[in-house]
């Protein structure tokens, strides 16, 4: 008797796992939304640096300044995420200052960009060289007394105190594009000629050398936020530039 009832217990218990296994199959059957969410974890994959650099970009705030165009910020931001996977930046580097030498030399047209907190912090005005244009840049070139600005992805290194005052060192990263920027001394400086009373006058924003010159009373702050290993892109829409950089192609599984 004993025996009949152990084997009416066990039958019984299979049978009812049984059931409670299709019943938990047929409910979720019924809830796609739940199908959905169990295949997005098993299946998930990193942010591509585009997601991020679109997060990021919707999040900054450009009340009271001049707005950084998306496609200029999400290739800046391309480059910065392919200088860091290559060991060009430390892991933890946040700083993104953006040139954008497609605009007007009247405008402020240089943004510094914490990505960490997602906000602008300098928005200003930047020269560019003296051959490159006037009021618009226009030439650019790698080569030494061509006194023009250098377009791509530059390494901040060390400061210091030469001709036009406090410095910032700039190591060019794109080959044939900028990296002669350290023997040609293409170099971040303020200058009396980068301000808005010039315009007033010239019509135009002075220019440099070939420099990224900024106004005098800015140079410092400025300077010394991105010194030390940071990310500066000078941006132009030239298109030999653009499809040749290694720092603007997409990584893969980016």
């Amino acid at each position: 008797m004993k025996k009949i009832l152990l084997s009416l217990v066990t039958v019984l218990f299979f049978a009812t796992s049984f059931y409670t296994i299709e019943e938990s199959n047929r409910l979720l059957e019924k809830s796609p939304l739940q199908n959905h969410l169990q295949k997005s974890i098993i299946n998930s994959e990193p942010k591509s640096s585009a997601k991020y650099a679109e997060e990021i970009y919707s999040t900054i705030r450009f009340d009271q300044i001049n707005q950084l165009q998306p496609e200029v910020f999400y290739k800046a931001y391309l480059g910065f995420s392919n200088l860091k996977k290559e060991g060009k930046l430390d892991s933890d580097a946040h700083l993104l200052t953006i040139c954008d030498f497609s605009l007007s030399s009247v405008e402020k047209r240089l943004w510094v960009i914490d990505l960490n907190e997602k906000k602008v912090l300098y928005n200003s005005l930047v020269a560019h060289g003296k051959n490159t244009g006037e009021e618009f840049a226009h030439k650019f070139s790698n080569t030494e007394s061509s006194y023009q600005s250098s377009l791509g992805f530059y390494i901040t290194e060390g400061t210091y105190n030469g001709s036009n005052g406090y410095s910032l060192k700039l190591l060019g990263m794109d080959s044939g594009y900028n990296d002669a920027a350290l023997p040609r001394a293409i170099v971040m400086h303020g200058a009396d000629y980068v301000s808005e009373d010039f315009i007033k006058n010239q019509k135009r924003l002075g220019r440099s050398w070939g420099c990224p010159a900024v106004p005098r009373a800015l140079a410092e702050p400025i300077i010394n936020i991105i010194k030390d290993i940071n990310c500066l892109f000078i941006y132009y829409p030239d298109d030999q530039y653009l499809s040749s950089s290694k720092w603007l192609k997409p990584a893969e599984n980016s």
